[in-house]
C-alpha cells in the first residue's frame, strides 16, 4: 500500500528519499543545531540500539511549538535507516484509522504522532498494547457473534510530540522509555541555523545580517528559517542579493518586528494590557477578547516569548505588563510600580 492509498493520516519518508535535502529541515544529528543535551543522549540510544540491532524505545518529546521536534523525529529516521511515517492526534479518530498504519509498520520504523495530547481515548487505550507488547486487540463482529482477536505487530517505535506535556495521560507518559523537552534556542545556535539555511536556500548572508536574524527570532528556528526566507526576497528586490545589517534591519522593520523579536500582535497585546487594563492584572480570557483572539493562541504563541524577555508576568490574579513593557513601548509606567523588570530581560544563552 502506498502513501496515497493510506490517505491524509500517514506520510512516509524514507531516508534515502533525495527531495527532503531540498528543505531547510537537518538530516542528521551533526546538523542539528542547539538542544545539546538532548541531542547527546539521543547519540547515546542510536549507538546502542544500532549495536544491538533493535528499534529504538519510544520517545517523547515536548516543548513550545517551532523548536524541532518534528525534525529531530525525521532525523532519527534516518540515523536509524528507517522510514518514518508522520500524523497527527486529531488525525487518529478511531482505532480502525490506527490499525491501518500500525499494520503497515515493519520492523524498526518509526511512527511520529504530533500533539500526541489530542488522541481520542479510546484510540490512546488501544495504544497501550500496541507500545508495550507490540499487539493490537480488535474486535471482529458485534453482538454474540463478536470475539477478540490479537494482532501481532512488528516491532516499532512511536515518537510523540507535545506542546502540552500536562495533558499527556499518565498511563501513556509511563509507556514512552525517554522523555524529552526541548527549550528556546539562544543567539549562538540561532546564528549556525541561520548560515546553514542560508546555504541551503543559496542566499549570501553576512555576519550582521545573521546577527540580526538570530536576535529577533524569539529562540525558534522556525521563525528564524521563516525570516529569512523574508530577507532573501526582501534582498532580491531592493537589494543586491546580500543580505547585511542593514538591509535586514530596513526588512525587519518593514515587517513589523521589532529589536526583541515582537510583532504587530505582541505589542497590540501589551498595549491593551496597559492602555485598557492599567498594566494588569488581567485574566487570560479576558486578554483574548480584547485583542479578539483564541485564549489558547496568546498562551502558546505569544505569552512564552514575552514572558522570557520579561515584558510580562503571570500572577495568581492574572497577567502583568513589567516596567521593561512600559518602556519598550515608550510609555510612561505608573508610580509607584509593583512589578518591576527582571536585570536581563534580552535572550541570552545564560538566561536559557
Amino acid at each position: 500500500m502506498d502513501d496515497a492509498q493510506r490517505g491524509p493520516l500517514a506520510r512516509s519518508q524514507a531516508p534515502e528519499d533525495a527531495g527532503v535535502e531540498l528543505t531547510l529541515r537537518p538530516r542528521r544529528l551533526d546538523q542539528y543545531f542547539g538542544q545539546d543535551a538532548v541531542k547527546e543522549s539521543l547519540r547515546i540510544s542510536i549507538a546502542a540500539a544500532r549495536a544491538r540491532e533493535e528499534p529504538l524505545d519510544h520517545i517523547l518529546i515536548h516543548g513550545p511549538p517551532g523548536l524541532g521536534k518534528t525534525t529531530l523525529a525525521m532525523i532519527l529516521a534516518a540515523e536509524m535507516g528507517v522510514s518514518i511515517r508522520i500524523t497527527a492526534g486529531p488525525a487518529i479518530e478511531r482505532t480502525g484509522d490506527l490499525a491501518s498504519v500500525l499494520t503497515t509498520l515493519q520492523t524498526g520504523d518509526i511512527l511520529f504522532i504530533d500533539e500526541v495530547h489530542r488522541l481520542p481515548r479510546v484510540v490512546e487505550e488501544t495504544l497501550y498494547p500496541a507500545m508495550e507488547d507490540f499487539s493490537l486487540d480488535i474486535i471482529l463482529g458485534t453482538g454474540p457473534q463478536a470475539r477478540d482477536v490479537r494482532l501481532k505487530l512488528n516491532r516499532f517505535t512511536l515518537i510523540g510530540a507535545t506542546t502540552r506535556y500536562a495533558l499527556v495521560s499518565q498511563p501513556l507518559r509511563d509507556r514512552f522509555g525517554a522523555t524529552y523537552r526541548l527549550d528556546f534556542y539562544d543567539e549562538r545556535a540561532l546564528a549556525q541555523i541561520v548560515r546553514r539555511s542560508s546555504q541551503v536556500l543559496g542566499c549570501a548572508i553576512d555576519d550582521d545580517g545573521v546577527a540580526e536574524i538570530a536576535r529577533r527570532s524569539r529562540g525558534t528556528a522556525r521563525v528564524a528559517n521563516r525570516l529569512l526566507r523574508r530577507l532573501r526576497d526582501y534582498a532580491e528586490v531592493e537589494g543586491d542579493g546580500v543580505i547585511t545589517g542593514p538591509l535586514a534591519i530596513a526588512a525587519l522593520e518593514q515587517l513589523q518586528i521589532d529589536a526583541l523579536g515582537l510583532d504587530a500582535m505582541d505589542r497590540e497585546l501589551l498595549r491593551v494590557l496597559i492602555d485598557r487594563f492599567g498594566g494588569g492584572p488581567a485574566g487570560l480570557e479576558t486578554l483574548a477578547a480584547a485583542v479578539s483572539e483564541e485564549a489558547d493562541t496568546i498562551m502558546d504563541v505569544y505569552e512564552p516569548h514575552l514572558l522570557k524577555v520579561g515584558l510580562l508576568q503571570r500572577t495568581p490574579r492574572g497577567r502583568v505588563a513589567t516596567r521593561f513593557a512600559y518602556e519598550h513601548l515608550h510609555i510612561e509606567p505608573p508610580k509607584p510600580f509593583a512589578v518591576e523588570s527582571p536585570q536581563r530581560p534580552l535572550f541570552d544563552a545564560d538566561a536559557l
